[in-house]
């Protein structure tokens, strides 16, 4: 698929961002059953290529190395793959190459959280699976939470997630994509 080329409003990928444990992938596998299009969780696409987890390729290969790995395949997805539901890693987006592809070929959602919501209840869910946090005290954490803010501010809609079930937020993005459809693109 040629960079010239414009992706009908209907065909782009559908891009889930936000910080780690927002709800990603459990949101985007119901959106993708919802849309009835194919779901990629960038980090098990990652784990199933490298055959490795991300926290081994972290201790083994290094952040840097990671970073670059996650880069090249979401920049692929988002300019030669259409009709797929995307989540990204919470830092993935923190890379100007990967905003500029999800940005210019799909339509990005930031899934929202509060910090005091993060952290009550999701932090506890995760913190020991992410190596992002390994070591590192809760200053340090919510420092790093307000830090990614300004990357998914830049995005085409957003989603908050405080008070909402999983459900309810899947509902409430294709609803939203249903309507810019019908907006943008009548009558396809």
């Amino acid at each position: 698929m040629s960079r010239q080329t414009t992706i009908p409003l209907r065909e782009r990928n559908i891009i889930l961002i936000g910080f780690m444990g927002a709800g990603k992938t459990t949101i985007g596998q119901l959106v993708a059953k919802k849309l009835y299009r194919d779901f990629i969780d960038v980090d098990a696409e990652i784990e199933r290529r490298h055959g490795m987890s991300i926290p081994e390729m972290f201790a083994q290969k290094g952040e840097a190395y990671f970073r670059q790995v996650e880069r090249e395949l979401i920049v692929d997805l988002c300019t030669n793959t259409r009709l797929k539901i995307l989540s990204l890693g919470g830092g993935a987006y923190l890379q100007e190459d990967v905003r500029r592809a999800c940005l210019a070929h799909g339509i990005v959602f930031f899934l929202d959280l509060s910090w005091e919501h993060w952290k009550e209840e999701r932090l506890p869910l995760i913190v020991d699976s992410r190596p992002v946090l390994k070591n590192k005290t809760l200053e340090e954490v919510e420092q790093l939470f307000f830090q990614r803010q300004s990357a998914y501010a830049l995005h085409h809609s957003r989603v908050v997630l405080n008070e909402l079930e999983a459900e309810q937020a899947a509902e409430q993005i294709v609803e939203s994509i249903k309507w810019t459809w019908d907006v943008y693109e009548p009558n396809r």
